[in-house]
């Protein structure tokens, strides 16, 4: 009676780790019988603080809707694409997020853009910061549907709150005069104060154009460009390569 009670009195403190430590430690008594009382504690303390993280981590991931499930430990290094290690292992370490800066993201179709982007996306979470994932379409579409219904505001602010912000697939298309004004919005309230990660088709020099109004191009890229960590992907799609694999594997088996 009294172990129920301490298990209900941990669920009713949301402690549920302990909680689910100290069934596990009862249902193993064996394992636990020569540790003393502040090692058992320990044990459920750590589990409790595992527990937090993991739920947190799952949170921000639930949040974040990235397009893959992506992780930094399975990029293909092997593919020619102009992928350094080293530039990798730096932005690994989250440094860039800490100061506010940016990564744009750019190759031909098929490179890989969309999966480091998520791959960033994934680790960022891991580490607890706030993520969220839109392709450049889906967020203008978003952002118009705001504009009717009266959340355009709200839908701003809690983008400006975002630690890391991915708009992948940027500029496929000439984009229209409300979306160049809503793009700037959205990357003032950004500027110095959060991370933004832009993939795109188009090389950076492009984007200009692809913005369209001078003057709106200018304010846009001088608060995205300036601080921005780059990724040029080179060489032929992977997808084209896998594809063209597994033609020959079929051919030879």
């Amino acid at each position: 009676m009294l172990t129920e009670h301490i298990l209900q009195t941990l669920r009713t403190l949301r402690l549920a780790g302990m909680a689910e430590a100290l069934e596990r430690q009862l249902t193993q008594p064996d394992t636990h019988a020569e540790l003393g009382f502040e090692e058992r504690l320990g044990l459920l303390l750590d589990h409790e603080t595992n527990y937090r993280d993991n739920r947190r981590v799952s949170r921000l991931l639930s949040t974040a809707k990235l397009r893959l499930k992506a992780h930094l430990a399975d990029i293909d290094y092997q593919h020619p694409r102009g992928l350094s290690k080293s530039q990798m292992a730096s932005l690994a370490q989250g440094h860039w997020i800490e100061r506010h800066q940016n990564l744009l993201i750019t190759g031909k179709t098929g490179c890989g853009k969309s999966f480091l982007a998520c791959a960033f996306g994934d680790h960022a979470c891991r580490q607890g910061r706030t993520t969220r994932y839109f392709r450049a379409p889906r967020l203008f579409q978003a952002l118009t549907i705001a504009h009717g219904d009266g959340s355009h505001a709200h839908f701003l602010a809690s983008l400006a709150r975002t630690e890391l912000l991915i708009v992948d697939d940027f500029a496929l298309q000439p984009l229209t005069h409300e979306q160049r004004t809503d793009l700037l919005e959205i990357i003032e309230d950004r500027h110095g104060a959060r991370s933004t990660v832009v993939t795109s088709q188009l090389p950076v020099r492009n984007w200009h154009k692809a913005i369209g109004d001078p003057t709106l191009a200018d304010a846009i890229l001088d608060r995205l460009v300036h601080n921005a960590h780059k990724l040029d992907l080179t060489g032929e799609s992977m997808r084209k390569n896998e594809a063209v694999s597994a033609d020959d594997e079929a051919h030879t088996s």
